[in-house]
C-alpha cells in the first residue's frame, strides 16, 4: 500500500512528493511521472517511480494498486476530463482505498469556464463510489508572481475590477495535500482552500512596486481588451477566454476567502503574497 501521486514532476506534483518525504519513508511513496529523466531526482530520494502518462491507458493502469491512497492531480490538456475519468476508473478497478483530487475553491458552486472539468471531475469520483477528499485549491500566488518581468515592464494588466484573491504559495497547497494523503478522518470531505488574506490586484500592484523600487500599476480593462492582451502576449487561443473567465470570476468574489481550512490543515499561517513576491525578486 503506497502513496501514489501523479504529475509527480510537475509544478504542484514535486512539492507533494517534497512534502509527503518530510512525513513518510520514501518506501511508502510512489511518483507517477511521463518522463523518467525530469522524475530522475525523484528516485534519487528513494522514491519509486513509475512511467506513465494521462493518455496511455495501458501503463497507466499499472501505476495503482489495491489499497494505495492516489493523488489525482488535475491535468492541463484540453481533454484533461476524460484524462481524469480514466485515472479515476483505473484507480477503481485497481482497488485503490481512497483517491484524492486538486479541485477549485467553491467545487459544485465554481460557475467558471475554468472550475468545469473540476465539477465534472468531482461527480465522476462520486459516482466512482471511491472513498475521496477533494482538495479545492484557491488561486496560486505564483501565478501572478511568475509574471513579475512582464508586470515590471507593462504593469499589472486584467479586468477583475475590485475582486479580492485569497491566493496561498503552491507549496501550502502541497502540504496540505501531504496531510490528507499521510492522516486519518479525511474521506468524504471536501476542504475549500485558500489564503488567510486576500487582496485585490490593485493592492498587489502596490505590493510588487513597493518591493521593487519601480512605478507599477493596475490597469483594470475590459474583458473584451483583457482577452485581447492575452492573444497579443501569445496564450494559445483555447485558453485565453479561460483566463480571462477567471478574471469575471475574482470579480464576483469567487476566488475570495471561503475559510480557514488551509491554514487549520497545515497548522500555520499561509504564505502572505507579500512574501511570494519577495522570493520571486530575489531569482
Amino acid at each position: 500500500m503506497s502513496i501514489v501521486v501523479t504529475a509527480a514532476t510537475g509544478q504542484l506534483g514535486s512539492l507533494v512528493i517534497d512534502e509527503l518525504l518530510q512525513r513518510v519513508p520514501a518506501d511508502q511513496v510512489v511518483a507517477v511521472a511521463r518522463n523518467a529523466a525530469k522524475a530522475a531526482p525523484i528516485a534519487e530520494r528513494g522514491v519509486e517511480v513509475r512511467i506513465a502518462d494521462y493518455n496511455d491507458r495501458e501503463a497507466l493502469a499499472k501505476a495503482f494498486s489495491a489499497g494505495d491512497t492516489v493523488l489525482l492531480i488535475s491535468g492541463l490538456d484540453p481533454n484533461r476530463l476524460d484524462q481524469h475519468k480514466t485515472v479515476i476508473a483505473l484507480a477503481k478497478e485497481a482497488g485503490v482505498a481512497r483517491i484524492a483530487y486538486t479541485s477549485v475553491l467553491g467545487g459544485p458552486e465554481a460557475d467558471f469556464e475554468l472550475a468545469a472539468d473540476h465539477r465534472a471531475t468531482e461527480q465522476a469520483i462520486l459516482d466512482s463510489g471511491l472513498p475521496y477528499t477533494f482538495l479545492r485549491n484557491g488561486w496560486y500566488s505564483e501565478v501572478y508572481t511568475d509574471q513579475i518581468p512582464v508586470q515590471l515592464a507593462h504593469g499589472v494588466i486584467g479586468s477583475a475590477g475590485d475582486g479580492r484573491i485569497a491566493s496561498a504559495a503552491r507549496r501550502d497547497y502541497a502540504a496540505a495535500a501531504a496531510v490528507v494523503l499521510t492522516g486519518d478522518g479525511h474521506e468524504k470531505r471536501a476542504y475549500e482552500l485558500n489564503g488567510d488574506v486576500s487582496f485585490t490586484l490593485t493592492e498587489y500592484a502596490a505590493e510588487l512596486a513597493k518591493q521593487s523600487g519601480q512605478t507599477v500599476a493596475y490597469n483594470n480593462v475590459s474583458p473584451a481588451e483583457h482577452l485581447q492582451v492575452l492573444t497579443a502576449a501569445g496564450v494559445p487561443a483555447q485558453f485565453a477566454p479561460i483566463l480571462a473567465g477567471v478574471d469575471n470570476a475574482i470579480e464576483r468574489g469567487l476566488l475570495a476567502s471561503r475559510g480557514s481550512d488551509l491554514t487549520t490543515l497545515i497548522a500555520r499561517p499561509t504564505t502572505p503574497v507579500a512574501d511570494t513576491i519577495a522570493a520571486a525578486l530575489k531569482r
